[in-house]
């Protein structure tokens, strides 16, 4: 209790959705609870002849590591309002305490402060010291997910290696790729010798390995990071033989794509049961989801009649914009030479970096953000100019490209971004989810996570910022309270979207002035400078905020821990903190597409919407270990196992809560529609996951401009995209002119496609004479021609690139690809 300075503070009023109650505040090492009894109703008190029963205590409990962002307000001196604390929680949880004494509110924040961002280390989470009720302890989740079990259900087994795949052993030490699983499914015809080599020519050695086996046509997908091509071009003979042998594991000889049927992407979103359409789409309108197919299609280089499923396409998944991966190969990385890979087809997805999708988030927040002071509905606009429904759609169109390709073009995949644990992992997660009707059981569910997310190295520390950061806290009205407190300066930072801007402040004394018991607007604006923090480019700070990074990093040594870190809390000097910038919703938007998926087939999920938004919860609760750390190596290192439980426990124990009674049961037939193997989103869809935000359905979702519509005319597109590099494609229709109704066609996730003949959209720079210049000099006799008139006839590639010409070299720099530093 060291860390706690005040650990009970009585009469405090707690405000939230413009409501305000008032109770007692407990600080705990692990929680704040707030205590209050509700007040009797004045009916019944009314109600003459019957004793009211007294109204039982209720508690509010929220976990230190859950606040994103705390801001003290400190009362004026010339007012007679009390101070307040107003929090920001990543479970979208927004209140405000309001104190009567300064001295308290200032120790509330001082030990809330301690409690979180000062904690140092991982292994002083509540997750160590955690202790389950029955009948949770009675259930051991850490035993849900084995790594062999779950290959021999794909048909993979160390034993019989007939099926073209073997399971490597090279990793079990996790040497070789530290954060990879200790077990990687190769091709049976390659050696760990060989993988030794083409583990070199991939960032942090993450080559590509198998993480599905479609159990139909054996096509696969699988995952890696980038290639270290570097501005010279580098080459590996033995990763251009690995990805040769993992596209030759099945054959085209493959049945007729009649014995499954296609899923139509514009059904309605609700036809496991209904099967009846939503919309009356025109018959000459083309469908995004073929122009999308024929778009790889015909890039392909193999000659003869096709037959549509009969053969494979074999296509490598960069999912970053151009500029990105561009930016990357001049620092010693990029993507792949398809000069080098003429077996396969490059497409780039343009999902943007981890940095554009928490500014995205920011925006979010920022409409919310006042909740805790008013009850008014979020600004619809603000909402679609955030970008946040753009970004989920691009992942969704992309994880719908990828299971298109194996289920129904009976392709191989492979899927990277940069270090292959972010958009990789969304995307073939999401793809799996598609593909795969047991990863649609709360089981499989559970197993996909572990699979792909956990041993497969998602950075859950990192992006989700368990130890939290003292730009996360800020105090307002400091000088005004004439406190000359010696870390005063240290308080005032910036706040990213947590803090209250002006806008902010006048709709909260509005409304708590009305109260009587807060204070008039900050009239000295010293403590917000940078008011919108992380919402502006990383490259650009406050004078305030520079000099408080530049006060705590010299207190810092490399590896991220101070001198007396090992000794624990007497140091004086700042403990390790997270970094802002690797912080990013990903995970969050896995969650978020799932929903979507959910919604839109809400027969095929035995999990329910209550199961996605616990489980977010719990990945900020840090009440169990399961999202602690950054891979299985660091894991298996902190015992993690031995010494805290596993998130399933508490999922598995109150299993009848997060079952969907509208499941189907997850039968197969792909004769009869609705019960099909593939599952396909629809984009045209997607909608805002209001219960996860904390809203109502009608606050967020009454009809709007659909966000291709908000896209098309500039809102959610441009302005909405928080600076994103990305070029869309926007489809038309076969004759060069755009559709009749921009309503109909929905911008592509698909930026550009290339093989090592031809290439379309927005693609690297090639050599002259290569066959891939814009007007088809240099391309195949009787290819070239008819494949450009066809692309001319698609709309692909017009305007695509003319976005990164011209740029300052300071935007193209924040515009490049840095995940880790």
């Amino acid at each position: 209790m060291e860390r706690t300075r005040i650990a009970r503070v009585d009469d405090v009023k707690l405000v939230r959705r413009g409501e305000q109650v008032e109770g007692t505040l407990h600080l705990t090492p692990h929680h704040l609870i707030f205590c209050h009894t509700p007040p009797i109703a004045e009916n019944v008190k009314e109600a003459k002849g019957q004793v009211s029963p007294k109204p039982k205590p209720r508690e509010l409990w929220i976990t230190y590591p859950i606040i994103q962002t705390c801001h003290l307000r400190l009362a004026h001196p010339s007012s007679h309002l009390p101070s307040s604390i107003r929090l920001r929680c990543r479970d979208f949880t927004f209140v405000c305490f309001c104190f009567s004494n300064e001295r308290q509110a200032r120790d509330v924040y001082d030990s809330i402060k301690a409690w979180t961002c000062k904690l140092g280390r991982v292994d002083k989470l509540y997750a160590f010291t955690y202790q389950p009720q029955t009948p949770e302890k009675e259930i051991n989740g850490w035993d849900l997910y084995n790594a062999r079990r779950e290959w021999k259900r794909l048909g993979i087994s160390e034993k019989d290696s007939d099926n073209g795949w073997r399971i490597s052993m090279t990793n079990t030490d996790y040497s070789f790729s530290p954060t990879y699983p200790a077990l990687l499914v190769v091709p049976s015809a390659i050696s760990d010798n060989t993988l030794n080599y083409a583990g070199r020519y991939r960032s942090r050695a993450r080559l590509p390995v198998l993480t599905y086996l479609h159990p139909v046509n054996n096509c696969s997908i699988t995952r890696s990071s980038q290639p270290l091509v570097g501005v010279r071009g580098n080459r590996s003979i033995q990763d251009e033989k690995l990805l040769l042998a993992i596209f030759s594991t099945s054959h085209s000889t493959l049945p007729p794509p009649e014995s499954s049927s296609r899923p139509r992407s514009r059904q309605s979103p609700r036809s496991s049961s209904s099967g009846s359409p939503t919309r009356d789409i025109p018959s000459n309108l083309p469908d995004p989801e073929t122009l999308e197919d024929q778009m790889i299609s015909r890039t392909s280089s193999e000659d003869g009649p096709k037959v549509y499923g009969a053969q494979q396409h074999n296509l490598i998944v960069d999912a970053r914009p151009t500029v990105n991966a561009l930016a990357m190969q001049a620092v010693g990385l990029g993507s792949e030479n398809m000069d080098n890979y003429r077996f396969a087809t490059k497409a780039y997805l343009g999902i943007d970096n981890i940095h554009v999708m928490r500014d995205s988030l920011n925006k979010v927040i920022d409409t919310l953000k006042d909740s805790d002071v008013t009850s008014i509905p979020p600004n619809r606009e603000a909402l679609a100019k955030s970008g946040w429904l753009k970004h989920i759609t691009g992942v969704l169109d992309g994880a719908s490209l990828i299971a298109r390709q194996v289920a129904l073009q009976h392709s191989h995949v492979l899927i990277h971004c940069s270090d292959g644990w972010d958009r990789t992992s969304q995307l073939s997660a999401l793809s799996q989810l598609c593909l795969d009707p047991y990863y649609r059981t709360l089981e499989g569910f559970i197993v996909l996570v572990e699979k792909d997310w956990l041993s497969f190295g998602h950075m859950f520390n990192h992006r989700s910022g368990f130890l939290s950061s003292e730009k996360w806290f800020s105090i307002e009205n400091e000088r005004l309270s004439g406190n000359n407190s010696s870390d005063s300066h240290n308080h005032r930072t910036s706040l990213g979207s947590g803090s209250t801007s002006g806008a902010g402040h006048a709709l909260e004394n509005a409304f708590l002035s009305a109260k009587g018991f807060f204070n008039k607007d900050n009239t000295s604006r010293e403590s917000f400078v940078d008011s919108d923090g992380e919402l502006q480019p990383y490259d650009q700070s406050s004078p305030s905020s520079n000099a408080a990074n530049k006060k705590s990093s010299t207190s810092t040594v490399k590896g991220g821990t101070t001198k007396d870190s090992a000794s624990g809390d007497k140091t004086s000097a700042p403990h390790p903190a997270t970094k802002v910038k690797e912080t990013s919703p990903i995970f969050h938007q896995f969650l978020d597409a799932t929903y979507q998926l959910l919604h839109q087939h809400p027969t095929r999920f035995e999990f329910n919407e209550r199961f996605l938004r616990r489980l977010l919860y719990h990945l900020y609760s840090c009440q169990y270990g399961t999202f602690l750390y950054n891979n299985e190596r660091e894991r298996v290192e902190a015992n993690v196992k031995g010494r805290t439980r596993s998130v399933w426990d508490y999922f598995l124990s109150r299993k009848e809560m997060f079952l969907n009674k509208d499941f189907d049961g997850g039968g197969v037939d792909d004769h009869v529609r609705g019960k099909e193997r593939l599952l396909l989103p629809t984009t045209e869809d997607v909608r805002w996951w209001s219960e996860v935000f904390g809203r109502g359905d009608a606050e967020m979702n009454t009809p709007v401009l659909p966000i291709h519509v908000a896209a098309a005319s500039g809102v959610g597109n441009a302005a909405a995209g928080g600076g994103s590099s990305s070029s869309h494609v926007h489809f038309q229709s076969a004759n060069g002119k755009a559709g009749p109704s921009a309503q109909s066609l929905p911008q592509s996730v698909l930026t550009g496609v290339e093989t090592a003949e031809q290439a379309v959209g927005a693609v690297p720079p090639v050599k002259k004479g290569s066959g891939m210049d814009g007007d088809g000099e240099g391309a195949k006799a009787g290819v070239g021609r008819q494949f450009v008139d066809g692309m001319k006839g698609l709309g692909i590639g017009k305007g695509i690139g003319k976005g990164s010409r011209g740029k300052s070299p300071g935007r193209l720099e924040r515009e490049m690809e840095v995940e880790m530093q």
